[in-house]
């Protein structure tokens, strides 16, 4: 089976298996535990001693329903490469320090259904926006497989098209990957954050890049949750100067939860 293999372990998280599982049990220890019947979550993509902090009190809401979920559906944006539409991959696995992630082949198809998508393993091969979310995946949820969809320039009807496609029932819960705003300051930051996090809130469908990278698959989440009478609720909202890095120059972590 080929294998999608980890591009960024060493970097944004431990490559070594044993300290990957203390570091990820840490950050969940140290999050709250939550009972929303979390449908989707957002959450950000940084280095883990970044926005791990952050991103663990989305991932806390999905424990509780581990022998349960057995599909995610995983939107992220893309870095690394150019890209107009959605791009999923040709492989059957995606590996991490913690082993492989199976990729759900039917949700790869239905997907591929839709207008907006194409296969493009380049688009995944450097991508660190999915790829940081597998581990802690790992960790929550017991067997499960992954539809990963890398996000470029695309409207939020065609996202809003795929994620109907791929909605399904209990088994299957939505994850979109993103940061909020880059590199201003401490306080420029906390207040363009906060006015992101009302939009969100709000599930307005016109955010851009400025404000969160994953723009344009929040967008397309936001118009479903919208038609689906999901709200949103933030469950924490930080920058890079509240974890682990200076004040002059910031970047902004929320996680939020639809249910």
């Amino acid at each position: 089976m080929k294998a999608r293999e980890a591009a960024v372990a060493g970097i944004f998280y431990p490559a070594e298996g044993a300290t990957l599982e203390r570091t990820v049990a840490d950050l969940l220890a140290a999050a709250p535990a939550g009972d929303d019947d979390a449908k989707a979550i957002i959450a950000p993509h940084a280095g883990y001693q970044y926005s791990g902090p952050t991103a663990a009190h989305a991932y806390r809401l999905l424990e509780g329903r581990r022998e349960h979920i057995r599909r995610v559906v995983l939107l992220g944006p893309a870095h690394r490469v150019y890209l107009k539409g959605m791009a999923l991959p040709s492989v059957g696995a995606f590996t991490t320090p913690l082993g492989d992630v199976p990729i759900d082949g039917d949700g790869v198809e239905q997907a591929l259904a839709m207008p907006g998508t194409q296969v493009s393993d380049e688009a995944h091969a450097a991508e660190h926006s999915l790829e940081v979310h597998l581990p802690v995946l790992q960790t929550v949820l017991d067997d499960f497989k992954l539809v990963p969809i890398v996000v470029g320039v695309c409207t939020a009807r065609h996202v809003e098209a795929v994620l109907d496609a791929l909605w399904g029932g209990d088994e299957t819960v939505i994850i979109v990957s993103s940061d909020l705003s880059h590199f201003h300051s401490y306080p420029e930051a906390r207040d363009i954050e906060a006015n992101t996090t009302a939009r969100i809130e709000a599930r307005e469908t016109t955010l851009h890049g400025e404000e969160a990278c994953g723009a344009y698959a929040l967008n397309g989440l936001l118009l479903a949750a919208k038609a689906r009478s999901l709200h949103v609720r933030t469950l924490d909202l930080r920058n890079s100067g509240d974890t682990a890095g200076d004040k002059d120059r910031v970047v902004g972590y929320g996680a939020y939860v639809l249910a």
